[in-house]
Parts: structure tokens; C-alpha cells; sequence
């Protein structure tokens, strides 16, 4: 519970940092698996069209191997069907652009068609939430090919290569699923457990104990997301249920939470030894079903119009400029363009930022690397796989240290159909990135999103509508255990959702004053309903029985 004395509202105050953009932060605890795994993708195919003498042909079998990247933090259930539809829409974005480029040899054409499928591939990935890393690596494979020599009678073939190593991609990264079947479920929980004993560790009042605390809501809204997406409820998924409501419990009420078990208990979901058992009241573990409910309220999205405008105007425009600056690729300047665009203008400016700085080192690390890249085609294959291994390691950091390694890969890429001037390439690299990343940045504040404040008033109805729920049973002499949970479930949804909504919205231009006093107070009050409810439903951590394991080996 928060004890910060609201503010009045006011405009933010616009700016635009440089130095926080580029600060580096920690890597991802999974970061090894997208490395890995596109690693693993891209090397069978690629080395086979090395010995075939058909490296042109690589270009095709890249966009199903990049498939291998996404849904690394999905249980495997999810997983699949996640991946399949990720093949799915790379190939329908791969097929538009090449019967695109088989029809038409106009620039200024193609160009429209690559940032309409740039705003079509934006909106799908934001509504469907599939990322890291979302639309980018989709409007890469679709961009690039729309420049790409073609003719119609060459379009199966190619297409076909896309889908084996597609399929090939999905193989892989559901091959962990034979060793680790809980992995993801085990690291969701294990996250959102660290998240509340780190705000548990604030006493709920201390330096930074509002960023922990959104932080933390933010994990374990993740984790219910990857439980209630494993179909049946096997053992392993009631403990780990379990585990969560005891993270829940501890942002509810950080005083009375032990951070050190909370820290303990994510220790323990390392490997595949058994999962702590919580040690939660009979009826409160017996009402856990009641969350399946409330997992609806997370599915929730915003308005994408203003995204999908601000998308396909400034690949557009970027495209457009590169075309008239005579560069050779305005692919390039499209997708920078549609990389830049976030949940919000300050999120965007930071991510224009991280390009621009990211692409100009790229482009000197392949200055570097080029001449051992063009000692032969085996070269040239090694490169692209370190690089690719490399960027999935940094990008996790900052975006703009994946970069350096995503830029050189790039243009190694190009290679593969014939020997380039690295001259050349460096050149039209840098004023691509530089064009996209400028033309793209006044396309989005251009586009303005009026409809975030509106956001945030149905955010703040939903919240105090879900508090005065929890506070009507609270008040009832005999609450119905299962209403009361479905209650405090939906309490923490409508808090962390606010939360979320509220962080956007303060990030975009062109907008009325937010309510940030009504924002605080809902906070505040929901929080302490939440802190009630817990008390009420007997969750808070009984520390003398919470020692005991549960047999529950995936």
C-alpha cells in the first residue's frame, strides 16, 4: 500500500532523453533460449544450400528459420499453436511480397504494399501479444523480398522453402519440451515470486516501491497467463498456482510477506526438483479454479488505429524519401520505420535512438568483419550464425546493442546472391537508417493518439468498480469463497491494468492533463481492499507451515 500524497494533475513535461535510451540493463533470464534455438534454425538449411552451391537461395530459407525467435516464454501447450501461427502469417507476408514483386517492377508501389503489410503485421502481433520480437522480424522478411528478383513461376518454390524451415523452426523450439515440460510455467512463477520480494523488500513505502510494485503486478499477471494457457491442471500447475497467490498476497500486503522465503521458494523452481508447496489454506487452494475467470480481464486491448496509421504512413514516407535520395534498398528506411513504433511518442523517440546508434556501430562492425566474411561462402555462413546468436544474447540488454549485431547480420544477408561493394552497403545503410528513423519519428507525432486519456477513465471505472465488488463481499458476514476469490483476482487485474494504462498514456503527446490524482487514489484504496480481501480469505504467509514440498515432478 502506498502512502504517496497525490499530486494535482498537470501536464508531463515532454522530453526527449538520449543517455537513458542507450543505459544498459540486465539480460533476459531466457536470453540463451531464442540464441540457441535461431542458431539451430538457420544452420541445417544454411549449410545445406552452402554445399548445393544455392547460397542465393538463402534468403527464403531465413524467413521460415527466423520463426525460432518468438514465443520462447509461452508453456509448451501454447507454444505450439503460438509458432504455428507465427509460420502462418510470415508466409502469408512473404507471399504477398513476392507475387507483389513478380508483378510489378515499381518502386513507389512496392514500397506501399511493404509498409501496408508493415501496419497489418504491427496490429496483429500488438492484438495477439506475440513478442518479443513482434512485427519486426515479420516486416523484415516481407520487405526485403519485395526487392527481391522474382517471377511468378518462382513463387512455389520459394514459398516452399519458407514453410520446411518453418516447420523446421517450430521442431526446434519444441524440442525442450522432452526434457522440461513445465520450464516456462516453472520461470513465469519463479519471476513473479523475485518481483514481489523485491517490492516486499521496499515495506511498501520505500525508495522505488512504486516501480516494484508495478513491476511485480506485471509478473504475475504473466505467470496466471502462462498457467491458464496449459490446459488441464496437472499437479505441477496447482502448486505453482499456489506459489502465485502467495506473490499476489505479498504486493497486497508487502509488510507481512517474508521476502526471503518468497526468494527462496524461486530458487527451488530452478531445474526439475519438486515445487514448493505454498501452504495455502484448504478453501482458499480449493477455489483457485476462479482464476480461469478472470484470465479474460488481461486479454483486453487498446485502440490500434493510431499505431497502425502511424505505421504504414511513416514506412511509407520513409520508404518514399529513401527512393527519392536514390538509395538502392529503401526496404532498409521501412523497416526502421516500422521498428520505431511503441506503446507510446517518449517509447518511441527511445527506440529511434537505440536504432540509429545501434545501425552506425553495426555498420562498423561490419566494416571489420567484412574481410574475413568474403574469404568464401563457408565464411560468410559463419558470420551470419554468430551474429544471430549475438544479437538474441545483447538485445535483451538494449535494443541498441542488438543491433550491433542484427546490422551486420543484414548485410551479410544481402551477400548471399552475389558479392557487394561494402562500401556501397555501409553507405545506403546509414542514410536508410537515418531517413527511416526521422521520417518514421515525425509520421508518429504527426499521428496523434487522443484516445489515451479516454483509456485511462475506463481504466480508473474498471478499477473502483472492481474494488467496490471485493469491499461488498468484505462487508457480507459469510462471503462466498469462490466469489471473494474471483473478486480479489479481478481487483489485482483491474490495478495492474491501470497501472499499465496509466504508464502509456503519460507517455504521449498531444493530450489533455491526465487524471494522476484519481490515478493515485484508486491505487491506493484498491490496495488496500486488496491487502483486506487476503486477510479476509486467510492468504497471508504463515510462516511456521510453509516448509513442506509437494511431490509434483514435471
Amino acid at each position: 500500500m502506498s502512502s504517496t500524497t497525490p499530486v494535482p494533475a498537470s501536464p508531463p513535461a515532454r522530453r526527449l532523453p538520449l543517455a537513458g535510451a542507450l543505459r544498459v540493463g540486465r539480460p533476459s533470464d531466457i536470453w540463451f533460449k531464442p540464441a540457441l534455438s535461431v542458431v539451430a534454425a538457420i544452420a541445417p538449411p544454411g549449410l545445406t544450400l552452402l554445399a548445393l552451391g544455392r547460397l542465393d537461395l538463402a534468403m527464403y530459407t531465413m524467413a521460415g528459420s527466423l520463426c525460432a525467435l518468438y514465443a520462447h516464454n509461452r508453456p509448451y501447450a501454447a507454444r505450439a499453436g503460438v509458432l504455428v501461427w507465427v509460420v502462418l502469417g510470415m508466409l502469408g507476408g512473404l507471399a504477398v511480397a513476392l507475387v507483389a514483386a513478380s508483378l510489378t517492377g515499381s518502386a513507389v508501389v512496392l514500397v506501399t504494399v511493404g509498409a501496408l503489410l508493415a501496419a497489418a503485421q504491427k496490429v496483429l502481433c500488438d492484438a495477439t501479444r506475440v513478442g518479443p520480437p513482434g512485427n519486426v522480424v515479420l516486416t523484415f522478411v516481407s520487405s526485403a523480398s519485395l526487392f527481391a528478383p522474382q517471377t511468378l513461376a518462382q513463387v512455389p518454390g520459394h514459398l516452399a522453402l519458407a514453410a520446411v524451415t518453418g516447420a523446421w523452426a517450430w521442431l526446434v523450439c519444441m524440442a525442450p519440451a522432452l526434457v522440461r515440460p513445465h520450464g516456462p510455467e516453472r520461470r513465469a512463477t519463479a519471476a513473479a515470486l523475485r518481483a514481489a520480494a523485491a517490492y516486499a523488500g521496499t515495506g511498501g513505502t520505500g525508495e522505488g516501491h512504486a516501480r516494484a510494485r508495478a513491476a511485480g503486478y506485471a509478473a504475475v499477471q504473466a505467470a496466471w497467463q502462462a498457467l491458464l494457457s496449459t490446459g488441464a491442471r496437472s499437479r505441477t500447475r496447482r502448486a505453482l498456482e499456489r506459489l502465485v497467490v502467495r506473490a499476489e498476497v505479498a504486493l497486497a500486503a508487502p509488510t507481512e510477506a517474508d521476502a526471503g522465503r518468497l526468494r527462496a521458494w524461486a530458487g527451488a523452481l530452478r531445474g526439475t526438483g519438486p515445487v514448493p508447496q505454498a501452504g495455502l489454506p484448504r478453501a482458499a487452494a480449493d477455489e483457485l479454479l476462479g482464476v480461469d475467470a478472470a484470465g479474460g480481464l488481461r486479454a483486453r486491448l487498446g485502440p490500434l488505429a493510431p499505431l497502425a496509421v502511424r505505421t504504414a504512413l511513416g514506412c511509407a514516407l520513409a520508404g518514399y524519401a529513401s527512393l527519392a535520395l536514390g538509395v538502392g534498398r529503401p526496404y532498409w528506411a521501412l523497416v526502421t520505420a516500422a521498428s520505431l513504433y511503441q506503446a507510446n511518442i517518449a517509447l518511441t523517440w527511445s527506440r529511434a535512438v537505440q536504432r540509429v546508434v545501434g545501425n552506425v556501430v553495426g555498420v562498423l562492425v561490419f566494416a571489420a568483419v567484412a574481410p574475413l566474411a568474403h574469404l568464401g561462402p563457408a565464411a560468410l555462413v559463419l558470420c551470419c550464425l554468430a551474429f544471430s546468436f549475438g544479437a538474441e544474447l545483447l538485445i535483451s540488454r538494449n535494443y541498441w546493442l542488438g543491433s550491433v549485431c542484427v546490422t551486420p547480420m543484414a548485410l551479410l544477408i544481402t551477400e548471399f546472391a552475389g558479392y557487394q561493394k561494402p562500401g556501397e552497403l555501409m553507405t545506403e545503410r546509414v542514410v536508410d537508417t537515418v531517413v527511416g528513423a526521422l521520417v518514421g519519428f515525425v509520421a508518429a507525432v504527426a499521428v496523434t493518439n487522443r484516445r489515451a486519456g479516454d483509456r485511462v477513465e475506463r481504466a480508473l471505472t474498471a478499477a473502483d468498480r472492481a474494488r467496490e465488488r471485493a469491499a461488498r463481499l468484505l462487508a457480507e458476514r459469510d462471503p462466498d469463497a469462490a466469489a471473494l476469490e474471483a473478486a480479489r483476482r479481478g481487483l489485482a487485474v483491474a490495478l495492474a491494468e491501470l497501472r499499465a494504462t496509466a504508464d502509456a498514456a503519460a507517455g504521449e503527446w498531444w493530450q489533455r492533463a491526465l487524471p494522476q490524482e484519481r490515478v493515485v487514489l484508486a491505487e491506493q484504496s484498491g490496495h488496500r481492499t486488496l491487502a483486506a480481501t487476503a486477510r479476509r480469505q486467510g492468504l497471508l504467509p504463515d510462516r511456521g507451515t510453509d516448509t513442506k514440498t509437494e511431490d509434483a515432478r514435471p
